[in-house]
């Protein structure tokens, strides 16, 4: 019995060892826009996401409804007719920062490759892209940037403002942890 006891003991300095770094107001950007239309773009304050700095876990997870454009009309049409985000209330990524090494990151920004699971819109897709950290004041700013394709998600695009929506949506992350 002592010695289950030490193991559990053991077992839970363990657990509470895994340094998990957070933060719920992340932000992350969209741009679908195309010469000479009228900018499809918006953003969100509300993402959050978790590093495990011993492992270089990473996830995020972004509420479709936080996203915000300049046209309400635009925003509105955003969640109704192409991310149905009644059906398809959240986006997330869960992966791992290959090679991390928390002891790398400093004031300047540091860049890591980054492999993972991409969920928008129900559809799951691999997703490799870098990321780029630094740290400051107790806090790690991490930053990414990449290009999706509405069509690899099944959102569709209505033939009447196809023209107008980019192929591939640029994405911009940032997330301060802490």
């Amino acid at each position: 019995m002592k010695n289950m006891i030490i193991a559990l003991i053991c077992g839970f300095s363990v657990l509470a060892s895994a340094q998990k770094i957070s933060t719920r107001s992340g932000q992350v950007n969209f741009e679908a826009s195309m010469p000479a239309f009228e900018e499809i773009a918006a953003k969100n304050n509300t993402a959050s996401a978790v590093l495990e700095t011993d492992s270089g876990n990473f996830a995020s997870l972004v509420l479709i409804k936080g996203f915000k454009f300049k046209v309400p009309l635009m925003e509105e049409h955003f969640n109704e007719n192409y991310m149905e985000s009644d059906k398809f209330p959240k986006a997330t990524i869960k992966g791992t920062i290959k090679n991390f090494d928390k002891s790398k990151i400093g004031s300047a920004p540091v860049l890591f490759d980054f492999e993972g699971d991409l969920t928008i819109h129900g559809i799951t897709k691999k997703l490799k892209t870098k990321v780029q950290l630094s740290s400051a004041s107790g806090k790690t700013k991490l930053t990414s940037d990449f290009k999706i394709k509405p069509a690899d998600f099944n959102i569709e695009i209505p033939s009447v403002v196809k023209s107008k929506v980019a192929e591939n949506v640029s994405v911009l992350a940032t997330f301060v942890l802490e």
